[in-house]
């Protein structure tokens, strides 16, 4: 499976972006899909996965309640929903995909631990 993320732009602190991350076969149904960032001269950290059910997990911290992850699996889609954006939010944002269910013990906040990646979509969010 390959991933194509999109959705990204220039927005202004307080807006909204929606993220999509599309796959290019119908398998993507049994992969989790994660949404990771990477600010300029920082690492990949983890934000938001959704699991092949729906299920969410979020990083609590720089998320706070801001970020919905979710999926429709009948478009081989999945979405991270920003709201309330800052400009600590500017960052490449990465879609990646793992076969895997993230119930169970934590997997899917590290990189390493995913399949499949997207080639990035930039966020810019201005003061």
């Amino acid at each position: 499976v390959q991933l194509q993320a999109s959705g990204g732009g220039l927005v202004q602190a307080g807006e909204s972006l929606r993220l999509s991350c599309v796959a290019s076969r119908h398998i993507f149904r049994s992969y989790a899909v994660g949404w990771f960032r990477q600010a300029a001269g920082k690492d990949r950290d983890f934000e938001a996965v959704v699991g092949v059910n729906g299920e969410t997990r979020y990083d609590a911290d720089s998320v706070k309640g801001r970020f919905t992850v979710s999926r429709d699996n009948a478009k081989n889609t999945a979405y991270l929903q920003m709201d309330n954006m800052e400009p600590e939010d500017t960052a490449i944002y990465y879609c990646a995909a793992a076969p895997r269910p993230i119930t169970g013990p934590v997997w899917y906040q590290r990189a390493a631990e995913y399949r499949v990646w997207g080639q990035g979509t930039l966020v810019t969010v201005s003061s």
